[in-house]
């Protein structure tokens, strides 16, 4: 009989899929399953793909063995927490356990955005859907370079066209915004003084655990 497949967290390829011997029909199984399923998913699970997964009818316990499953992370002191972002779930590191973890994992070079990035970021963000030009007229200079880097990182995205004379293109944030700074959705955004007509934009969050 062939062994099941071990997956690492952060696997990449494309797993054939398995099937399962039996149907979960135990709370407790149900949160291994999600803990497993979290564990080796790069990205946010959705919960609607999570239901998919376990099937029915334990799909409709899904929702509780989440909840359960991350407070027991939250009361547990564990190395690693589940997190709800850009419309899905994940696992990530404890920040308490940050220092270790950058001893074997340190980050990228490329990784890094510049102040500068940044800035422009936190103004595609609050201001989104905005124009080149509305960027450099609120930071003073020309972003065109940033604004390129921004969407080789899948930080921003066009998302259309202004209905100005030239029809310039506007730019938005990108569900790997979210996920980067941790955010559920846009409206979690810091809300403060810019929010005056012509302030410039706070702040981002810090950028998400991973």
């Amino acid at each position: 009989m062939t062994e099941p497949e071990k997956i690492s967290g952060d696997n990449d390829r494309e797993a054939a899929p398995a099937e399962a011997s039996t149907a979960p029909d135990d709370m407790d199984t149900v949160k291994r399953i999600l803990e497993a399923i979290l564990f080796a998913s790069s990205d946010p699970v959705p919960l609607r793909k999570m239901r998919s997964a376990i099937g029915k009818p334990a799909s409709e316990r899904v929702k509780d063995a989440l909840a359960v499953l991350t407070e027991d992370y939250q009361k547990g002191s564990r190395g690693m927490e589940i997190e709800e972002v850009a419309g899905g779930f994940r696992m990530v590191t404890n920040p308490d356990y940050s220092a270790w973890v950058l001893k074997v994992r340190a980050p990228k070079r490329d990784d890094r955005v510049s102040p500068a990035a940044l800035e422009t970021l936190a103004i595609v963000a609050y201001k989104q859907p905005i124009p080149r030009a509305e960027v450099d007229a609120i930071r003073g200079v020309n972003s065109g370079e940033l604004l390129r880097r921004l969407l080789e990182r899948g930080l921003v995205k066009i998302v259309g066209k202004a209905e100005t004379l030239g029809r310039p293109l506007l730019y938005g944030t990108t569900k790997r915004f979210l996920e980067v700074f941790g955010l559920k959705r846009l409206e979690d955004l810091p809300k403060g003084e810019w929010e005056r007509e012509g302030a410039k934009p706070g702040p981002l969050p810090q950028a998400s655990k991973e």
